[in-house]
């Protein structure tokens, strides 16, 4: 199950957890309140899996694959995890699907605070177009995961600051109707 918190201010490995002390926990519903869905799924069957099938034909999540991020399968691995972890959004939502091993996923919050989400097998997280975030690998330094995306695949990140972009004017208005 997925666990979620309030960042800690440290600057030191970005791969550790970075939990305030004392730990200030983020519930799936706070999540929600940001736009982020979680879902669980079984991802040692998710080849034939129906709940994942349902997922995609609902969701028209059309294209897909798989990326590993290992020091020993991504080329350029080390320049790779560094652009992985500059503050960025993106103009579409961004899905993944922990198919092996773990990572972090970093959303601000209205407050413009950072809430570590730790991603392990079977978690999927979409993050809504327009949110500030970042990815990291934990401290086991590996992570399998499954790319999804409507239509054909946009790769592109808009590093911090992109608030001129209509994806993030249009996210900042859904969290103040959520927050009425």
């Amino acid at each position: 199950m997925v666990e979620a918190w309030y960042m800690d201010e440290s600057q030191e490995d970005q791969r550790a957890p970075h939990r305030q002390r004392p730990n200030q926990a983020v519930s799936l519903e706070q999540l929600r309140r940001l736009g982020v869905v979680y879902r669980r799924l079984d991802a040692d069957n998710y080849e034939t899996d129906p709940c994942l099938k349902e997922i995609r034909r609902a969701e028209n999540y059309s294209w897909m694959d798989i990326v590993t991020i290992h020091k020993d399968k991504l080329p350029n691995y080390e320049e790779k995890i560094k652009t992985f972890y500059e503050e960025h959004l993106h103009l579409d939502d961004e899905i993944r699907y922990i198919l092996e091993g773990s990572g972090y996923f970093d959303v601000r919050d209205q407050d413009d605070k950072w809430i570590r989400i730790s991603m392990e097998k079977g978690d999927m997280i979409t993050l809504p177009a327009g949110i500030y975030h970042r990815f990291t690998l934990d401290e086991n330094n590996y992570v399998k995961a499954m790319r999804l995306f409507v239509g054909e695949p946009v790769w592109t990140a808009y590093n911090r600051p992109a608030d001129d972009f209509p994806a993030r004017k249009q996210y900042m208005k859904f969290l103040a109707d959520e927050a009425q």
